[in-house]
């Protein structure tokens, strides 16, 4: 018997399956301009909070030079006035307004836009009240030439620099509830232009032409920007050159000031180019890093005025050129940051109170520093937030808190806001965990 051997079958190749590439993973979305997905300075400037910051820190910054400088360039002023008892009543005195002013500039600031609108009436209404004071005699106080103070209950103000801030408040409110009928001469006239009428009447009364003149580049900023048609902002300009004209023609003070700056009348160095001359002096005096805080010579009664309307020449002096350039950097951050919620905000109101408001410090600010450099003749007007003056600083600080509340309700900016506090507190309790857990 034969065996026949079995033949092992051959096994077929094993044959390695291969996997199918994997997909390659789309790329992420690019994150929002706000969440950084832009060069810096691209997201800070496109951020809904620029505006809010670049108003609180130029703020801020401009009220304490500006204390600073009334406590450097008022000691001697103090001295004189006391009887060299004490060289800081003039400090203590703007101090005193500013931590009056502060604590409901910074509720202000925080309120609804609603409660906002709710308070144009009351301040139209008492700067109407406060104006209407001035015209009689038991309340009127003359200085200066002018009559534009009132003293009620002992306190010493001045209705023109309060009624600013009204007159812009109710601008913005009337002139945005017509926005789209301003191309009639009627929607203009009542009831803003019987409004803007009332006021200048009232500031006009006190012979306080500086002040007036921040009352026309008010309106026309308000104007402006609520877009009232080119014939009616000329006429309107035309207007407020004829008042200005008729005042200076009038006054043989300020006609001879005029001729003294075109350089066509008699100098007078120690009379009508006193303040001129030696604003300029102190200006020079300073170069470019100064003299030295507190050191300067024209606050020793050699410049009139020295801690008020010249203070900027005691900037240049002590603080010298990098001083004075700080200061118009400030007043530039407080322009852009106006700029913005005019461009950025929805609300008309809002837009046009801010653009009489920016018109108003912004022009303020130019005119005093035009005069200290001899650019403009002598007017007369404070510089916002640094000059010494207690109705100037609180009517300027309230204003500025009104438009930084405006910058609070742009689009975005409460939200993101309240998203930084909520990061920042966790940051807190990551550093301090114990807190965090109430220990």
């Amino acid at each position: 018997m034969s065996i026949t051997p079995t033949r092992k079958r051959p096994h077929p190749p094993r044959t390695t399956a291969r996997r199918p590439a994997a997909k390659p993973r789309p790329a992420p979305p690019p994150p929002a301009a706000d969440a950084g997905s832009e060069a810096p300075t691209g997201r800070i400037w496109d951020s809904p909070t620029t505006s809010y910051y670049l108003l609180v820190s130029a703020t801020i910054l401009l009220l304490a030079l500006g204390l600073v400088m009334v406590l450097s360039a008022s000691t001697v002023y103090s001295l004189r006035d006391t009887g060299g008892r004490t060289p800081l009543s003039g400090f203590f005195s703007q101090a005193k307004y500013a931590l009056m002013a502060i604590p409901a500039a910074v509720v202000i600031a925080h309120l609804p836009l609603k409660w906002l609108k709710a308070l144009v009436w009351p301040a139209m209404l008492g700067s109407l009240g406060l104006l209407g004071l001035g015209l009689i005699p038991a309340f009127r106080v003359a200085a200066g030439g002018n009559e534009a103070w009132i003293v009620i209950a002992g306190q010493s103000l001045q209705p023109g620099e309060i009624a600013k801030l009204g007159l812009a408040l109710w601008l913005g409110l009337m002139l945005g509830n017509k926005q789209h009928q301003l191309d009639k001469v009627s929607h203009v006239v009542f009831p803003a232009g019987v409004g803007i009428l009332l006021v200048l009447a009232g500031v006009l009364h006190t012979k306080d032409l500086g002040t007036a003149l921040i009352y026309f580049i008010l309106v026309a900023g308000a104007m402006w920007v609520a877009g009232v048609p080119a014939m009616m902002f000329a006429v309107t300009g035309m207007v407020a050159v004829g008042v200005v004209t008729a005042f200076t023609i009038t006054s043989g003070n300020r006609m001879t000031r005029i001729m003294q700056f075109l350089g066509r009348g008699e100098h007078d160095p120690l009379g009508l180019d006193l303040q001129p001359v030696r604003a300029l002096q102190g200006l020079g005096t300073g170069g470019w890093s100064g003299v030295g805080l507190g050191a300067s010579r024209a606050k020793w009664l050699y410049l009139p005025e020295a801690h008020n309307d010249y203070i900027f020449a005691i900037i240049g002096e002590e603080l010298g050129l990098l001083g004075t350039l700080v200061v118009l950097a400030l007043f530039l951050a407080l322009a852009v940051g106006m700029t913005r919620v005019v461009k950025r905000h929805p609300d008309p109101f809002v837009k046009i109170a801010t653009g009489g408001i920016g018109a108003w410090i912004l022009g303020q600010a130019a005119i005093n520093i035009g005069v200290t450099i001899n650019l403009l003749p002598v007017i007369g007007v404070p510089l916002p937030l640094i000059s010494a003056g207690g109705s100037s600083l609180i009517t300027t600080l309230f204003a500025l808190a009104f438009v930084i509340a405006f910058a609070r309700s742009e689009p975005g900016c409460a939200e993101a806001l309240a998203s930084r506090r909520f990061r920042f507190r966790r940051s807190l309790a990551v550093l301090a965990p114990g807190r965090g857990r109430g220990k």
